[in-house]
């Protein structure tokens, strides 16, 4: 699969992007995701690594992955190892890592059943992915996803328990879900 130039957006705000969002708090998303030391972490859709940053500086190995090249040179100067990659189609062995993250980002992928597939066979046995994503469930997220709707972005929300449905389609289990203003965050885990 191509990475297709589908958010040319992202490149143009990637420079600006940290001081618009860098000051959201995700606590609650790295209590679920539980990294320990050693432990290989990976941050799908993690642009300038404004989330990741938090992680290396505190908890494990992580590594931003993002289609935008213009996101990954600013995940780059922040000292975080990014790579240019799809969701959908990662240059990960099966099994090779501990942790996934994904915040707010999801709803960006343009196949979201083949990304859950690809983020789960990457994963290892006992891994997590944890995803916090606008909640459709809220009035507010809808006025979200429509203005992405109009402006082109050509997103695709998803209720908490269609998101959870997709991934317990490819083998994860729910280990928790929670909310965090108007977003979700879910925990899944591998047997």
């Amino acid at each position: 699969m191509k990475i297709r130039n589908r958010h040319g957006h992202f490149n143009l705000i990637a420079p600006i992007y940290d001081r618009i969002f860098g000051g959201m708090q995700h606590e609650q998303v790295f209590q679920h995701l539980d990294v320990q030391p050693g432990m290989i972490v990976l941050d799908i859709g993690g642009g300038t690594g404004r989330v990741a940053r938090y992680v290396a500086q505190h908890r494990g190995q992580v590594i931003v992955v993002d289609p935008s090249p213009v996101m990954i040179r600013e995940a780059r100067r922040k000292g975080l190892p990014g790579v240019r990659a799809l969701a959908e189609q990662l240059p990960f062995p099966t099994a090779s890592v501990d942790r996934i993250l994904i915040v707010d980002a999801f709803h960006h992928f343009a196949h979201q059943e083949l990304a859950a597939r690809e983020l789960m066979r990457v994963l290892k046995s006992g891994g997590r992915i944890v995803i916090e994503e606008p909640d459709l469930r809220f009035f507010g997220t809808k006025i979200i996803a429509w203005m992405e709707k109009i402006a082109l972005m050509q997103t695709r929300f998803l209720a908490p328990p269609d998101l959870i449905h997709l991934f317990e389609a490819h083998g994860a289990h729910l280990a928790a879900l929670d909310s965090a203003n108007i977003s979700a965050i879910i925990a899944l885990t591998k047997s």
